[in-house]
């Protein structure tokens, strides 16, 4: 044991004192004979207290890597590192039922706007072959209803339509893809035309391309476009939102205006849509459309 005395402390003084003159002499450049003998010294004096410092915590450091590579630890350390990747796993299924549910909530606001009866169901599968084919299926049939040309939509509007139904399953024929025509109006002038997927001859390049009969007709961007409606309401239920005009084109020699549409869907992120299994009793209009932004946001 250590004991404080008059001698103990005139000891640590002169060891202290010697280790100061060591770190001096040591930092000196070249090789002095007088510093190499003074570092020499130095280290018979302290070499034994690293070493019992050394033996000291030897022990603990052998433990501490022994617990380490234990099967115990090493099985503990597993079911920790699962149970973090099922907490994961919980969280992003909690947020993927959290934007559908949100999801779900604008799809029945929108149906509640346009008096459309609807099949909630899910877009499992997309299929884009450009130039061909611009479909998804989705995880509800004829047992839930659905029947080919019932219109499709989601909480931001156009969809598109049902092509093919089973009993658990129904394709779905984007209005996205080139084959897709629309009819359509604009929500002001009521001007009436076809929206077709992509883009026409002559047209911009668009994902949807509104083709006015009206060579006449006023027609701007940030105009809005939705659904004129089928007979019986098939395909193409009234009212549901298609798009905003980004670009108006008039082709030399046109028969018709055209416009490049911003799809109101976002259609690269699908997942809760509704079939209309039943439309509405009247024509909704432009109910169905948001609240147009201020002047200085029209987009």
């Amino acid at each position: 044991m250590f004991r404080d005395s008059s001698r103990s402390r005139l000891i640590l003084a002169v060891l202290l004192a010697a280790a100061v003159a060591l770190l001096v002499l040591d930092a000196r450049p070249g090789g002095d004979p007088v510093t190499s003998a003074a570092r020499a010294g130095g280290e018979l004096v302290f070499a034994p207290t690293a070493a019992g410092v050394g033996w000291a915590t030897a022990p603990a450091a052998a433990l501490y890597d022994g617990l380490r590579q234990s099967p115990e630890t090493s099985d503990r350390i597993t079911e920790l590192e699962q149970a973090n990747a099922d907490l994961k796993d919980q969280l992003q299924a909690a947020r993927i039922d959290e934007q559908r549910s949100k999801q779900l909530d604008e799809l029945l606001d929108l149906a509640g706007l346009g008096g459309y009866e609807i099949v909630a169901a899910q877009a499992v599968t997309h299929v884009t072959a450009r130039g061909y084919a611009d479909t998804v299926t989705i995880d509800a049939g004829t047992e839930s209803g659905v029947r080919p040309d019932m219109t499709v939509v989601n909480g931001s509007g156009l969809v598109g339509r049902v092509t093919e139904a089973g009993p658990h399953t129904a394709t779905v024929m984007l209005a996205t893809d080139v084959k897709s025509a629309v009819g359509a109006r604009l929500e002001a002038t009521r001007k009436i035309g076809v929206v077709n997927g992509g883009t026409v001859p002559g047209g911009p390049e668009a994902e949807l391309t509104l083709e006015l009969f009206d060579l006449e007709a006023q027609v701007d961007p940030g105009d809005r476009v939705v659904t004129l409606g089928s007979h019986e309401g098939a395909p193409f239920v009234p009212g549901v939102p298609i798009g905003t005009v980004e670009e108006v084109q008039v082709a030399p020699g046109a028969l018709s205006r055209l416009a490049d549409i911003a799809p109101a869907v976002d259609f690269s992120s699908l997942d809760v849509v509704g079939v209309v299994v039943r439309g509405p009793e009247e024509d909704p209009r432009d109910s169905v459309l948001p609240p147009r932004p201020d002047k200085g946001d029209r987009s």
